[in-house]
């Protein structure tokens, strides 16, 4: 789950006391509620709600991603919250551009078995020139950058299997069922503030990353409703989410960076300039055909892909409810301060040195997540009013597959209410809290002693 970083909102300084005062706007002078912790703003005439400057350009790939998620957004949107749309859980049916995206997926593989193919002849029937083989090894080691790879465990962070666990598999479980797959072969546990699913090593089993920024600002019914939408991503199949079309796209990707020149160095400034004419001359036409069936790609998959992100939000819905679901919208506009909190923390705690620093950093590390749960519990209801109209304003600037967040919760929301069909009560909240106990001190200790370096 790619969250929306719009913001600082679990606070500026964790010495800081929040006091609300009342003052007038600068701009248009309504009364406004001012909380020290956070951003001054006015609800009446949107004074400094989006203090945050504008992420810069990533490039062309991305402008052009984000300009088709921008086309699709609010129409898929309107789609999406009408009656007998395709908006509830289940597989998605193929439709037209979902089949010429595999067609041309396929068509990509079929052009990376053909250089294999063409490699193999230069090696095999060209000995005689002496030159063929060099050739068919150059075009091996091109290809070799292409060929999918299995993604593998990482090895930064705690994993968990089910005998590690297995409270939380149960109602992984247990939610699974409930939007209508199974669960997960492991669980890898991080400190960030996200969470996601995938598939890993050549058997493919699937994996849940879960990250303790996320998990630990989340109520039980919150964190079910996590679950229900990463586990609504198996249940419903994302077109760029298959082994197909995914690694077609990340080896057009792959294509696009091979023929970029880069900049070369030489000490002569009129042949560094010549030579870089030279290959981008050169490298135009397959550059731009790469880059042409890039942006095809992604227009047949970006209204599918977003189409996947709403279709989870419904599995989320049914698994912790809907009430729960629309509060995990909200937690998700929080995450972009969860990480500079972790680090202001981390600095604070390396500060002092010594027997007194090493007993501050054993009280940081023993009370990080509660101190970041606490934090977020205290967030106003202005705050998140904010953080809503920020994300209506920059839209799919975020993100490019994922819709804006106040349009889930709209969508969430204007479905109807649906009630969870997986309760976590208090007594298996804390017995998958004991399980998480020394995944959480590990990692504490890791935020402690290295987000500062």
């Amino acid at each position: 789950m790619n969250v929306e970083t719009i913001g600082e909102s679990v606070g500026r300084s964790s010495g800081e006391e929040d006091a609300p005062e009342v003052r007038p706007c600068p701009e248009c002078g309504t009364a406004v509620t001012v909380h020290t912790r956070y951003v001054r703003w006015c609800p009446e005439c949107e004074w400094n709600v989006d203090p945050g400057a504008p992420e810069p350009d990533r490039g062309r790939i991305e402008t052009v991603r984000r300009r088709l998620a921008r086309a699709h957004g609010e129409q898929l949107a309107a789609e999406i919250g009408r009656p007998g749309t395709g908006g509830g859980a289940g597989p998605a049916a193929l439709d037209l551009s979902t089949v010429l995206a595999f067609g041309i997926s396929a068509l990509v593989h079929a052009v990376t078995v053909g250089l294999v193919v063409v490699a193999g002849l230069l090696i095999i029937g060209g000995w005689s020139t002496g030159i063929q083989p060099v050739l068919g090894a150059l075009v091996l080691v091109i290809v070799a950058t292409l060929l999918p790879r299995p993604t593998r465990l990482p090895k930064h962070a705690p994993v968990l299997y089910r005998a590690d666990a297995p409270r939380l598999f149960e109602l992984i479980d247990e939610v699974g069922a409930a939007v209508g797959t199974s669960g997960v072969h492991a669980v890898v546990v991080e400190p960030v503030a996200n969470a996601a699913v995938t598939a890993y090593g050549f058997r493919n089993r699937r994996v849940m990353h879960l990250g303790l920024g996320l998990w630990e600002i989340l109520s039980p019914q919150e964190r079910v409703a996590l679950l229900g939408h990463e586990l609504g991503h198996f249940a419903n199949g994302d077109i760029r989410s298959t082994r197909l079309t995914g690694e077609a796209l990340h080896a057009l990707q792959r294509w696009h960076h091979l023929l970029t020149p880069a900049a070369l160095p030489s000490l002569v400034s009129w042949w560094r300039h010549a030579s870089e004419q030279f290959l981008h001359l050169v490298t135009f036409l397959p550059r731009s055909t790469v880059y042409g069936v890039i942006h095809l790609l992604d227009g047949l998959t970006m209204r599918a892909s977003q189409r996947a992100e709403y279709r989870a939000d419904t599995g989320a819905a049914r698994a912790g409810s809907t009430e729960a679901a629309a509060a995990l919208m909200d937690r998700l506009l929080l995450c972009g301060s969860v990480e500079p909190h972790l680090r202001r923390e981390s600095v604070a705690a390396q500060m002092r040195g010594g027997a007194e620093g090493r007993a501050a950093r054993d009280a940081a590390e023993q009370g990080l997540w509660e101190g970041l749960r606490a934090r977020t519990v205290s967030v106003p209801e202005s705050e998140y009013e904010r953080l809503r109209r920020v994300s209506v304003r920059r839209g799919h600037s975020v993100d490019d597959t994922h819709p804006p967040t106040h349009l889930r919760r709209r969508c969430l929301t204007s479905a109807g209410a649906l009630p969870a069909r997986v309760v976590c009560d208090a007594s298996r909240t804390e017995a998958v809290a004991a399980e998480l106990a020394p995944v959480r001190a590990e990692l504490a200790r890791l935020v402690i002693r290295d987000y500062a370096r």
